[in-house]
């Protein structure tokens, strides 16, 4: 074989080469069961009681999806330490899956709530990075590389944590489950108090592990 006739034969030699010693993709997910719309659900810091009144999402179509409630957050009773309500509680439970029927990948979401803790009701828009929608659509498009034997993600998710001082925190889970910070906010008080002033300002009842754990440490502004 002639010079001229090696040099493109090297060159494929080479590619092949390349492409064998790199990673394999993992498997694709297109075809993998999914739902149509993606889930927005709600926490908050472990004791940090809060009840949600109300959320709204803007999808980048700009369209206006009512998503209403997301109901009690911060509730349960782990225990008195006083480290726990410190930071957003591990694996970011949310609310539970509540698809936002209707609507492409967002672009601002609305949220008001109730601190009941504190007792303060906040409202803010939070802006979302175009970055969560890849990340959201890879999470039911793709396997997570570490298990690619697994289905990729049903639904993907958003999730808005909600602390006292009106901080938001807002994240999206990857194709591996992991949930990836993508934006933070910091709400208003809402002027009107808890349901825009149709409960003659009581707020929802303060559980009473939350009670308890507030007397005793108090609420670790700062921390979130």
């Amino acid at each position: 074989m002639d010079t001229a006739m090696m040099k493109p034969f090297v060159a494929l030699l080479a590619t092949m080469l390349l492409v064998g010693c790199q990673a394999p993709d993992p498997p694709s997910g297109e075809h993998d069961p999914k739902s149509r719309w993606w889930s927005l659900e709600f926490t908050a810091p472990v004791y940090m009681a809060g009840w949600v009144e109300d959320s709204l999402v803007e999808d980048v179509q700009g369209k206006l999806v009512k998503h209403g409630s997301g109901g009690v957050i911060g509730g349960g009773n782990y225990g008195n330490e006083q480290a726990l309500a410190r930071g957003w509680p591990n694996g970011l439970t949310g609310s539970g899956i509540r698809g936002v029927v209707g609507a492409d990948m967002p672009k601002r979401i609305y949220v008001r709530w109730q601190s009941v803790v504190e007792p303060q009701t906040y409202r803010a828009w939070i802006e979302i990075p175009e970055q969560a929608g890849t990340i959201m659509h890879d999470a039911t498009h793709r396997r997570c590389p570490e298990t690619p034997e697994q289905s990729a993600s049903y639904i993907a998710s958003l999730t808005l944590g909600l602390a006292p001082g009106g901080v938001v925190q807002v994240w999206v889970r990857d194709q591996c489950h992991k949930p990836i910070e993508i934006a933070r906010g910091k709400a208003e008080v809402e002027p009107l108090g808890p349901h825009l002033g149709k409960s003659g300002g009581h707020y929802y009842p303060q559980p009473a592990a939350s009670k308890r754990y507030v007397q005793k440490y108090g609420i670790p502004y700062g921390s979130w």
